[in-house]
């Protein structure tokens, strides 16, 4: 059973409105004076899924299976051309799946529950754990953030703003100092307090790989000599509005990383929601939460379902 659940699915139909403008609409005006699809309608459509970013392996294997289906004689209407399109979509996503959802009793097993947030500078990391820590704060549980992103004094900062919010303990450190000793200090304080559920922060820097790669590993190194079970997840936080770049940095911090759940902010105001299918397609994470506005309750946990339906301008 999920610890909690926060799905407005009207918010998030209308903050897939561009994504969905780009991309359903242009399919639409594809099929405009034709009844069944057929092979010349299909070059089109490969050009309408690569340019709302489901990416050209994924683009390739829908049409792969529309051409089965076209061989078969098969019903290949413009209604069921798009039912073709969402169940591929749906498949990708529930593919990677994850069972566990933040569940109570996986957080009863695991105490503190250690979260590490990683991410470009940018990407919403921020305000991203503000809303998080808020979630699980409104749930019952206990929470405390680590800022460890010490490298930029707007970061704490920001947090601290975000933590007051939320109501939640934070821990900082000083800017330039250890960021590692920021998350030892916080998984202490954490212990202490009897918290159930810790985020730590981190820096965002892929132009310094070599550092960032050091940093993270240095942290969750650091972090289980405090609690062993350590970190539970990481969450990469990527920019809806980055389309292409946020499959670059998915790859990137797998690299240093064991990313076990994506988190897409700003998808209200852009037209590349289809990244999320690239992403999980290729790298097979799984999508934990969607942000679709600003608020501190604008953070969404990820339904594939109603995620495709909204996508689609289907009632849920």
């Amino acid at each position: 059973m999920a610890l909690f659940s926060n799905i407005n699915f009207e918010k998030l139909r209308s903050g897939l409105s561009k994504t969905r403008n780009k991309f359903i609409n242009n399919l639409n005006e594809a099929f405009t004076g034709i009844e069944l699809v057929n092979e010349d309608t299909l070059d089109e459509v490969e050009s309408i899924l690569i340019s709302s970013d489901i990416g050209s392996e994924l683009s390739e294997s829908i049409l792969d299976m529309a051409r089965i289906k076209l061989k078969e004689e098969k019903d290949l209407s413009k209604d069921n051309f798009l039912k073709l399109i969402k169940h591929e979509l749906g498949k990708v996503l529930t593919k990677n799946a994850d069972s566990r959802s933040n569940s109570a009793d996986e957080m009863e097993k695991y105490k503190p529950y250690v979260i590490l947030i990683v991410g470009v500078n940018g990407a919403g990391k921020t305000t991203t754990i503000g809303k998080l820590a808020s979630n699980f704060k409104n749930a019952g549980k206990k929470v405390i953030i680590g800022s460890a992103d010490t490298f930029r004094a707007a970061a704490n900062e920001q947090l601290e703003v975000w933590a007051g919010r939320a109501g939640v303990e934070i821990i900082s450190g000083k800017m330039g100092s250890d960021p590692s000793s920021v998350a030892f200090a916080t998984m202490e304080a954490a212990n202490k307090m009897n918290a159930d559920v810790v985020f730590i922060d981190t820096a965002g820097r892929l132009h310094t790989k070599n550092d960032l790669m050091h940093e993270l590993s240095k942290i969750e190194r650091v972090i289980k000599k405090v609690v062993d079970h350590a970190p539970n997840e990481a969450y990469l936080v990527v920019d809806g509005n980055s389309g292409q770049n946020a499959l670059t940095q998915a790859r990137e911090f797998s690299k240093f990383s064991q990313i076990t759940g994506l988190i897409v902010t700003k998808l209200d105001g852009t037209a590349k929601g289809g990244m999320i299918f690239q992403i999980c397609n290729e790298l097979q994470i799984p999508v934990k939460y969607i942000g679709v506005g600003e608020g501190i309750d604008d953070l969404q946990d990820f339904d594939k379902q109603k995620y495709l339906d909204a996508l689609f301008n289907e009632v849920a």
